[in-house]
């Protein structure tokens, strides 16, 4: 029996979801130890590291709209398997140990790749996959086990670094770029039927007010939770003088939220307005910081991350989904503008976190941070609205008859 086109959408979807939860795995796995090797094996400053860390983030912007600008013209997988590969052979070099300098010229021209590779293989999941099931569903169980991989990644990093050491974590997350690159073979060198732009879905310049508002929106958002996460755990240690352990519970636990929450999603039945829904995820990111900010208990904090959890896996999957429907020609662009703003949000948290905690408190820091996921909201309310004008625009409807 020959294949259907519905069996064949489920295998690209089968093969994305390896390719993310391999990625998944990957950088998870050296993200939280890549401080320490600059550190303990390069022997760099502070300063030194935080520009390297800067500059790879933000070459990593630069190489993640080039190649969804790429991919808009000619859609496939080079794109995310050139930025795969890039990225690997960038933390093999690492292993020679080079002088500051190269490994600069390192992070800006190889490790910044590595960041194009997740929002290309989203904008694949848009082109490659077709039959509105796959469509409507593929993003969020593709964001869950994102979130899965986040939780098994820095354990595997963890153990590499206890035992055999930092040489065999670049290696092995040289190994898992490699086989997100085998991964990325299993799939049609280019996409069987290119998705056609949504008749309901006007297309739109990428300077339009609506992608300006609902990026803006995003990026707040992004900066709101970055910067909790950084005055978080000053604030249960140093204020309510509760354990490390206790932190390391409260992330864990919202990032375990994240994985059924996201799940949740393909729940929604189709007619569902989604950018309804990702409003109601930044509003309980509002919400969050309210309570965390007014309990004291060490339980009911761990508990409050529940929703910590459930509102990143709302606006981290219909995120995506809500760009792409934004921008139905350009998804490589229209997922990599996702990706960006929250590039952009851990890029600014630091220093926002730092400033705020120190001006004003941990507490009051927090408190901040509520607002601006508020402000988020408002953006991407207006966003919304100017979305539905356009709409109605380009679309109008029919005068009832006389």
């Amino acid at each position: 029996m020959g294949s259907t086109p519905a069996s064949g959408s489920r295998r690209r979807l089968v093969t994305l979801l390896i390719a993310v939860t391999l990625l998944g795995i990957t950088e998870s796995m050296i993200g939280p130890y890549l401080v320490l090797f600059g550190t303990e094996r390069l022997r760099l400053s502070v300063l030194e590291i935080g520009v390297f860390i800067s500059l790879t983030a933000v070459s990593g912007m630069a190489a993640s709209l080039w190649l969804g600008r790429r991919y808009d013209q000619r859609p496939g997988r080079w794109p995310a398997v050139l930025a795969a590969s890039l990225a690997g052979t960038g933390y093999l070099s690492l292993l020679a140990t080079p002088s500051y300098p190269l490994v600069l010229l390192i992070g800006v021209a190889l490790l910044g790749a590595g960041s194009a590779v997740f929002p290309q293989l989203f904008a694949l999941a848009k082109s490659h996959t077709d039959g509105a099931a796959v469509r409507t569903g593929g993003t969020p169980v593709l964001r869950s086990a994102w979130s899965l991989a986040w939780a098994i990644g820095p354990l595997a990093g963890s153990a590499l670094v206890a035992g055999p050491g930092y040489s065999w974590l670049l290696m092995g997350t040289a190994c898992g770029f490699c086989l997100v690159v085998v991964a990325l073979l299993g799939l049609d060198a280019r996409p069987p039927q290119v998705s056609a732009p949504v008749e309901t879905a006007p297309d739109r310049p990428l300077t339009s007010q609506t992608v300006a508002l609902s990026i803006a929106g995003f990026t707040l958002f992004h900066v709101a939770m970055f910067s909790g996460a950084v005055a978080l755990p000053l604030y249960v240690t140093q204020v309510l003088h509760g354990s490390a352990g206790s932190v390391g519970l409260m992330f864990s636990v919202g990032a375990v939220a994240e994985i059924p929450a996201a799940l949740a999603l393909l729940l929604l039945p189709r007619r569902w307005d989604r950018s309804r829904v990702i409003l109601a995820g930044m509003g309980l990111m509002v919400v969050y910081f309210a309570l965390v900010t007014a309990f004291t208990g060490i339980v009911a904090l761990v508990l409050v991350h529940i929703a910590r959890g459930v509102a990143i896996a709302v606006v981290g999957a219909l995120g995506i989904s809500h760009m792409q429907d934004l921008l139905p020609a350009a998804p490589g662009r229209a997922t990599t503008l996702f990706a960006n703003a929250a590039t952009a949000g851990s890029l600014v948290s630091g220093i926002a976190a730092g400033a705020l905690s120190h001006a004003l408190g941990y507490r009051a820091a927090l408190l901040v941070c509520g607002v601006l996921s508020g402000v988020a909201w408002l953006l991407f309310l207006l966003a919304r609205r100017r979305a539905s004008a356009e709409t109605e625009k380009c679309f109008p409807e029919p005068a009832p008859p006389r």
